[in-house]
């Protein structure tokens, strides 16, 4: 894992980062966020192939509170708080995406999108939030 992946945990910039991350490279960013303050959540994505199973795998993941709707916008209105988790920043490492991202692109697209959204309005409070994204396939651009 490089220097400018560790480097990048500052407020600010793209919250999603796609990139090939082994288990052994996950575990090893939870710890550097744990030395930096930050709350790390892990969530294995392998076999996760439609919305309600993203949705269950980062409640538990992330722990979230019993309010959550298990709908896009309770996704958002969760990852915009996070209240449960007092930190100095938040980082997400998704595993085994690519399973998400073939059998249901369109859910794949909005969870990313909606982590987005959620870092910008991190970013406005000075908080680092990122979402590291490992096995997902290239997104066409």
């Amino acid at each position: 894992m490089s220097s400018d992946l560790l480097a990048d945990l500052t407020p600010g910039g793209d919250a999603v980062r796609m990139l090939d991350l082994s288990t052994t490279d996950a575990d090893l960013l939870c710890v550097v966020a744990g030395e930096r303050g930050y709350s790390c959540a892990l969530a294995d994505l392998a076999g996760c192939h439609d919305k309600d199973e993203f949705l269950a795998r980062m409640a538990e993941a992330l722990d979230f509170p019993a309010w959550f709707g298990r709908n896009w916008d309770a996704f958002f209105d969760c990852l915009a708080d996070l209240s449960w988790l007092p930190a100095g920043g938040h980082m997400l490492v998704l595993l085994n995406a690519a399973d998400l991202q073939q059998h249901a692109p369109e859910s794949f697209d909005t969870a990313m999108a909606i982590m987005r959204d959620a870092g910008a309005v991190w970013a406005e409070r000075g908080v680092a939030f990122r979402a590291f994204v490992s096995g997902s396939m290239p997104v066409p651009g």
